[in-house]
């Protein structure tokens, strides 16, 4: 397996967050829906990683820079084939050593609190992230879960 940074050219990796998209709209309302667009994730302000089996896509991932010393999680995804496997602990380690690598402190990130998302909350509990209250741009709604990790000793 291999992690990539990305700059989404690829139509595959486009494709796999068409898909995304879908899935988010499928579950969350639209006032509640926070996953980044294509157009979103290019923003200078995101870095993005793929990972990849040989030619196959299995998982994608991203942290927006909020300020010097926190960064968001976004755009988590595992293709639905190798869900369950570990790709996504992989990936999600990968990316907090980033994180730590690039300074940052804590690393924070909103997923919906639907059951759709408990595999996903399950999995960056078992990373040691808790629960927080809203951060950066986002308020207060029943659909999110907002969830903070400090990162000491990460990298």
């Amino acid at each position: 397996m291999e992690i990539r940074l990305d700059d989404l050219s690829d139509s595959r990796i486009v494709k796999f967050l068409e898909e995304h998209l879908q899935d988010m709209r499928s579950v969350s309302p639209p006032e509640s829906k926070h996953a980044l667009d294509l157009h979103g994730l290019k923003d200078s302000a995101v870095t993005f990683w793929s990972m990849w089996d040989g030619p196959d896509l299995l998982a994608c991932g991203a942290l927006k820079h909020l300020d010097d010393a926190h960064a968001e999680l976004k755009s988590m995804r595992v293709t639905s084939a190798r869900r369950g496997q570990g790709v996504a602990s992989i990936l999600l380690t990968h990316m907090l050593e980033a994180a730590a690598r690039g300074d940052y402190h804590r690393v924070s990130l909103e997923t919906g609190s639907m059951s759709f998302f408990e595999p996903a909350r399950a999995l960056y509990r078992s990373f040691g992230f808790k629960d927080c209250a809203p951060f950066a741009d986002y308020g207060e709604d029943p659909n999110s879960v907002f969830m903070s990790l400090e990162l000491i000793g990460v990298a």
